[in-house]
């Protein structure tokens, strides 16, 4: 994806807010060989950028005085409640370095499981990004994962999804194996009519006594 950006000659509180006034949006970039520089961009463009998948999670071409720049979104700063973009921070991608993001899981084929169509289960999403590494060559816009197996009492692991070539995931909190997908049984089968039941049974009984209270 592509943007553009331009300088920004004045930093500061009150300068950002005469900014987006302007309609523009106060960023900044840093990493890579170059010093940290001032940037801003026009806010409805950002605002609709931001909506899409792909900004978030894919190496972005930023235009700056006619030339281009690979960076990558690191983070935005929203208002607490206008639909207001205040400020973005973005990474120069240099390319033989690595890269440490979050990518998307794209989960296709679970209505085609056995665990949906003959049992009826929910399919419960415990995870829906992932944390990897890789080279910015090798960087994948999304991971796309097949549940079409997924049966009763299934689930899939990190382990159980082939990831694209030269990305690894990057394990935190010292879960090696953490589950990505889940396979939920029906409230129904898990023995939620046995109330029903007792009630059910209870009732003859109750009106067998009837009479000899009476007497």
């Amino acid at each position: 994806m592509k943007f553009v950006a331009f300088e920004r000659a004045k930093q500061g509180t009150g300068a950002s807010r005469r900014l987006r006034i302007t309609g523009r949006t106060p960023a900044i970039v840093y990493g890579g060989d170059g010093e940290p520089q001032l940037i801003e961009l026009d806010h409805n463009a950002l605002w609709q950028a931001i909506k899409k998948e792909a900004f978030h999670s894919s190496i972005l071409d930023m235009e700056l005085n006619g030339t281009t720049t690979k960076v990558l979104l690191r983070d935005v700063q929203m208002h607490p409640f206008k639909q207001l973009i205040l400020h973005a921070d973005f990474q120069r991608v240099v390319a033989r370095t690595k890269l440490h993001l979050k990518v998307p899981l794209h989960y296709k084929g679970e209505e085609e499981s056995p665990a949906v169509k003959l049992d009826h289960c929910l399919i419960n999403h415990v995870a829906n990004e992932l944390d990897v590494s890789c080279m910015p060559s090798n960087l994948p816009e999304f991971i796309e994962v097949d549940l079409s197996h997924l049966v009763k009492g299934g689930s899939v692991h990190l382990k159980d999804i082939k990831l694209p070539k030269g990305v690894t995931p990057v394990i935190k909190g010292g879960v090696m194996n953490p589950v990505l997908v889940s396979v939920v049984v029906p409230a129904a089968e898990g023995g939620g009519g046995s109330s029903t039941d007792a009630t059910t049974e209870a009732a003859p009984a109750a009106d067998a006594k009837a009479p000899a209270a009476k007497k």
